[in-house]
């Protein structure tokens, strides 16, 4: 089954009105709850929908057309790739996020997918605290073979960074992966860790992290918003990765996000395998958010 397929779980129950030969006001109510329900939220389902019903749709094919057109609009400025500068060695990308949104799995398929763009790809576990987080990221540097650095359970993450910073920098690293602990927004003694390794990093190298992933929970809904704006005010963040989507009818999310933040989107996460995450598209994502005509 492609990536796409599995997106498609969205407002299918809606797409039967791109099928109307005629489109009333109580359908435009209909689309507009419908919206809301899968989590693109209320103040942006309702403006997309004025929008929509100022261009008096007349028929399913037409509603269908200018819906389409409204949330592409809004995405399209989003769907922005995580290029890596290859001038940087190592490019640093740190991963955040709350416990469970799929940090660890999420640095594997990147990994992948720049080891098949011909980088030295390297891991390190920076979470500490969980006794299986450093073996799952063992595991994935294993499959990918690629160096974890590590270091003792319950150690000092920012110490921990600062020394895998400095011997990937020896060993020529085109990137380097610091996969942290998943922190709920809300505990600031977590998010000052954060902060910390931000600030050793930067003493090897003024310019990183060059990139600050968040990654993010899809079935979490509108929590999700909370999330972006704590991490990005406390610690800062370059863009998004969105997992999980292939399991929710609540993918709508993303456009609520785009429409407040204005966060690149780098990637979505569809399923559990390796190459299970892919560049956002905002057309294909438009697709199977809203169906297709029948």
């Amino acid at each position: 089954m492609s990536w796409f397929s599995k997106l498609k779980q969205g407002l299918s129950k809606t797409a039967s009105l791109f099928s109307f030969n005629r489109v009333d006001a109580a359908d435009l109510e209909i689309m507009e709850e419908a919206l809301i329900r899968s989590d693109v939220g209320y103040q942006t389902a309702t403006e997309i929908m004025e929008c929509v019903r100022r261009q008096k749709p007349a028929d399913g094919e037409s509603l269908y057309k200018i819906l389409s057109e409204q949330l592409i609009r809004k995405m399209e400025p989003v769907a922005k790739p995580l290029l890596v500068d290859r001038n940087k060695k190592p490019f640093i990308i740190l991963m955040i996020g709350v416990n469970g949104a799929g940090k660890t799995t999420t640095i594997g398929k990147l990994g992948h997918f720049y080891q098949q763009q011909g980088l030295k790809v390297a891991f390190v576990a920076a979470d500490t605290f969980r006794a299986g987080a450093t073996e799952q990221l063992c595991r994935w540097g294993e499959r990918l073979s690629c160096p974890v650095y590590t270091g003792n359970p319950g150690a000092d993450a920012a110490g921990l960074v600062f020394d895998a910073v400095r011997k990937s920098q020896q060993a020529g690293d085109d990137v380097l992966f610091v996969d942290t602990a998943g922190r709920l927004q809300n505990r600031s003694d977590l998010m000052d860790e954060l902060k910390k390794i931000n600030r050793v990093i930067r003493k090897l190298d003024a310019s990183a992290p060059q990139a600050t992933v968040l990654v993010l929970d899809a079935t979490v809904g509108q929590n999700a918003l909370s999330q972006v704006q704590t991490f990005r005010d406390d610690i800062g963040v370059t863009g998004l990765v969105m997992t999980k989507l292939d399991g929710t009818a609540k993918g709508g999310i993303l456009v609520a996000l785009a429409d407040r933040f204005e966060l690149p989107i780098y990637a979505i996460g569809v399923g559990e395998q390796m190459d299970d995450l892919n560049a956002f598209t905002a057309t294909e994502y438009v697709q199977s958010l809203i169906g297709e005509p029948k």
